[in-house]
């Protein structure tokens, strides 16, 4: 009985779920490519063409209020499973793969081409050339700022008023209000 409940599951599901899934599934392929014409459309807008952009973030992301902005270039894979706050801040080039969701909280502030990562990937060569995959979440509390070029792995979690350095490759959770930064980014300051 349980076979026959995984089976029933679609490979959207599948990923969703934290499970693995096959990546070329012409299902995911066809919403992957329905959002990168969307994207391709945002970045296409002149930027001071403010309410069109604002209009396209809501086809685009899963969650977004009227006070969302985002510096173009904006590229994410499914965008539907992008949630951010109020009064969120993006600056030019944010890449995000949300094959799992990602939740950013309000007031958040995010630096030049900061990418972020939720899909996963076997370190055997024959495994990955299947190309089947598995995602896990991200999460960002509310006030926080991650700075320029950061780096952020699939499965983190980075706590409210946190500040991670410009350059950090974050690989690991972050509690609340701190300053972390490095490659892998550490905690140097607690701010509370």
């Amino acid at each position: 009985m349980k076979q026959e409940k995984e089976k029933e599951k679609s490979e959207f599901d599948k990923m969703l779920a934290g499970e693995v899934y096959s990546a070329i599934h012409p299902q995911l392929i066809e919403e992957l490519n329905r959002v990168k014409d969307l994207c391709w459309e945002y970045n296409q807008l002149r930027p001071s063409l403010v309410r069109e952009r604002n209009r396209l973030l809501h086809e685009i992301l899963g969650q977004c209020d009227e006070d969302t902005f985002i510096n173009q270039p904006f590229l994410c894979d499914y965008g539907k499973h992008i949630r951010v706050g109020k009064r969120f801040f993006a600056n030019f080039g944010w890449k995000v793969l949300d094959e799992a969701w990602v939740t950013i909280g309000d007031d958040c502030f995010i630096g030049p081409n900061v990418c972020i990562y939720t899909a996963c990937h076997s370190t055997d060569p024959t495994e990955r050339n299947t190309r089947n995959e598995w995602a896990r979440s991200v999460t960002i509390g509310d006030n926080c700022w991650i700075g320029g070029s950061v780096t952020i792995l699939p499965g983190v979690t980075i706590g409210n008023g946190c500040t991670i350095g410009a350059g950090s490759v974050v690989v690991k959770d972050i509690p609340d209000h701190c300053v972390a930064v490095g490659h892998p980014a550490r905690v140097i300051r607690y701010l509370k």
